[in-house]
């Protein structure tokens, strides 16, 4: 297949090129590098079936020849990227999925939407499930990502409905794995490098809150089954097993046998105080559900982490 990738110099998108290459496609690699980086996708730089264009997708989308699926990962991530660049966030959300179905549109192809679990802002449900709407803030400093996901999937199940068009919405819950960015501010990258570097871990609040994380090479397999479903509604892919910040804040200095200490700071507005996906819908229409133990991911992660700290 041809098959076009936003985002896909980001963590994520990367590891989706990476993917799709080594199954035999053809990869457009599409970024506007704001958020991500050339380095994550330079060893596939002499590959024939690879080919990076650098383009902002909030501006129209051309892409010459037959495209059979657009893989829509373009979007500032972390909330100290979405903060830091709350209108970029919002642009990206709609203009450029905007943007992005029309090209579907125009090529007939397949549409998959990375959605987020920020979806569900607070949530008062728990577990997290599909049919849950959310407890979301959209004046909130966290809620220019939250509702630029939220108006993402809507316009694509809009598309989907009047245009017919083969789409997928996954929704990512907290990912880990290579090729995270040392400054990303999220749990994963700040917790390792801390601790690496001998330095006091940061924790939010009282560290009960809790999230759950799954390794990328998880994330992505679930990404491609989705792809290749007959699926429209949202999925939830994620790693269900669930750690408060203290747990894993120990976990991480466990693993690195580092002896930094936790320094408690202020919760940022509307943090989620719980976080876990039901992946029912996944494990029964997918037959997907998490391979990679929590602990093997972070070995992994670590490992990388100490090239590059």
């Amino acid at each position: 297949m041809e098959i076009l990738i936003t985002g896909g110099a980001g963590f994520i998108g990367s590891h989706l090129c990476d993917r799709f290459i080594s199954k035999g496609h053809y990869v457009i690699c599409m970024d506007n590098l704001l958020t991500g980086s050339l380095k994550n996708i330079a060893h596939l730089k002499k590959e024939k079936r690879f080919r990076f264009v650098n383009h902002d997708v909030t501006k129209y989308i051309s892409v010459d020849g037959t495209v059979d699926a657009i893989l829509h990962f373009a979007s500032p991530a972390s909330p100290i990227d979405y903060i830091k660049l709350p209108i970029q966030t919002l642009k990206v959300g709609s203009l450029g999925t905007h943007n992005a179905l029309g090209l579907a549109v125009k090529k007939r192809a397949r549409f998959l939407l990375a959605s987020t679990s920020e979806v569900y802002g607070d949530p008062l449900v728990h577990p997290q499930k599909e049919s849950y709407w959310g407890n979301v803030n959209p004046i909130g400093p966290r809620g220019v990502y939250d509702e630029a996901k939220r108006f993402a999937e809507a316009i694509t199940m809009a598309y989907h409905r009047v245009h017919k068009i083969d789409t997928k919405i996954v929704r990512i819950f907290n990912t880990f794995g290579e090729r995270m960015r040392l400054d990303d501010g999220r749990v994963v990258p700040n917790f390792i490098l801390q601790a690496l570097r001998g330095k006091s871990l940061t924790v939010y609040g009282n560290g009960r809150q809790t999230r759950s994380f799954c390794y990328v090479s998880d994330l992505v397999s679930g990404i491609v089954k989705l792809l290749n479903s007959s699926l429209n509604e949202p999925v939830n892919i994620g790693n269900p097993k669930e750690y408060s910040i203290l747990q894993f804040a120990r976990m991480i200095l466990k693993l690195t046998n580092s002896k930094s200490r936790l320094v408690f700071e202020k919760l940022p507005v509307d943090d989620p105080k719980v976080r876990q996906p039901n992946i029912a819908r996944a494990k029964k229409f997918l037959k997907w559900s998490p391979e990679i133990p929590v602990e093997k991911g972070l070995e992994r992660t670590i490992k990388w982490f100490k090239k590059k700290a």
